[in-house]
């Protein structure tokens, strides 16, 4: 079966090929991809911001992990034509002793190996999750990068200390988002305060019960335990306020990712006993939970519905620069269409 992929040859350009799909593959099944949302990671690629060896080493590629579509074969019949299912973009390694998104040896879509924006795509059935509810299939466009945020709270539930009364989370993007509405939904009693610099983004944060302009506020009472989801040059400065802020034996979850190293106060992470953990991608547990989170709960769903900042119907390599061009400037999350 011919199909076409979309890879960027080189920053800021993409062009259509062709591949060869065999249908006599066992364990897989053919979908077409029909909702793809645009991460920071495609864009950091698309746009040249990443180290010039690893443009050299790993373009030509096709980009995106974030992406739900339709199955239109399966030759074992486990699901039915049209059905819906959430494409998982981590391909595990063997090394079984750690988690599959931790292999040194796993390849991720849209990083080491081609993405999802294709015609078509062979998937392996463990690569899958379906789902139901199709009037939110822009939500579930993203269930990856919700995924990662479920990823980092179980880890966190799992690891840090029984007080978990005053949590803070720095950043105002859609990482920091998704982070604050999963924190509301497993710790009803516990105060989530959300920390950034931008008002705008800010006043989507109006679930959580405290919102902090840090450029406009000096002084911070002790809170249990913190998330980093800022990244980014400004990730050093980020953690190192939590570190002035977060009290003894607390823990701090990384998430934002950096393309340089930054400073950390260590001397106060031991006087203060800290913990501090870095988490990154996620499990296809991780994805069965969040499908059920879109499903089941009404109010989260909706909230999800909040982070698209942007639709763009996509009908040739034209409609795909528009989505990244869009990307750049948009709050949170540019959902592509896809048409192709």
């Amino acid at each position: 079966m011919i199909n076409h992929q979309y890879k960027l040859t080189s920053p800021l350009l993409i062009e259509r090929q062709c591949e060869n799909i065999p249908l006599d593959q066992k364990n897989r099944l053919i979908v077409r991809p029909t909702h793809l949302s645009v991460c920071k990671a495609d864009m950091r690629y698309y746009f040249g911001q990443r180290n010039a060896d690893v443009l050299k080493q790993r373009l030509p590629m096709v980009l995106i992990h974030e992406a739900c579509g339709e199955v239109i074969y399966d030759s074992e019949n486990r699901f039915e034509r049209n059905s819906r299912v959430v494409l998982l973009p981590n391909i595990g390694g063997s090394d079984k002793f750690y988690m599959e998104n931790y292999r040194l040896d796993s390849v991720f879509r849209s990083s080491k190996a081609d993405g999802f924006m294709q015609e078509m795509i062979s998937m392996d059935y463990n690569h899958v999750v379906p789902y139901t509810k199709k009037n939110y299939d822009n939500v579930f466009a993203f269930t990856e990068f919700i995924s990662v945020g479920i990823h980092a709270v179980n880890s966190f539930l799992e690891s840090s200390h029984s007080r978990k009364n005053k949590i803070c989370v720095f950043g105002d993007g859609a990482l920091s988002y998704v982070v604050c509405s999963i924190l509301k939904n497993k710790l009803k009693g516990a105060k989530i305060a959300v920390m950034g610099i931008n008002p705008v983004k800010l006043q989507y944060f109006n679930f959580v019960d405290e919102v902090i302009n840090i450029s406009r506020r000096s002084k911070f009472h002790d809170y249990d335990h913190a998330f980093e989801c800022v990244g980014g040059s400004a990730s050093g400065t980020a953690i190192n306020q939590i570190i002035d802020i977060i009290a003894p034996q607390g823990t701090i979850m990384i998430l934002g990712v950096s393309e340089e190293n930054v400073a950390l106060n260590t001397r106060m992470i031991l006087e203060k006993g800290l913990t501090v953990m870095g988490r990154s991608r996620s499990r296809r547990e991780d994805f069965i939970e969040a499908v059920h989170l879109i499903e089941n709960d009404r109010i989260f769903a909706s909230r999800m519905k909040q982070m698209i900042s942007a639709e763009v119907d996509v009908f040739s390599v034209n409609d795909i620069v528009k989505a990244f061009d869009l990307a750049k400037t948009s709050d949170f999350k540019v959902v592509m269409r896809w048409c192709i």
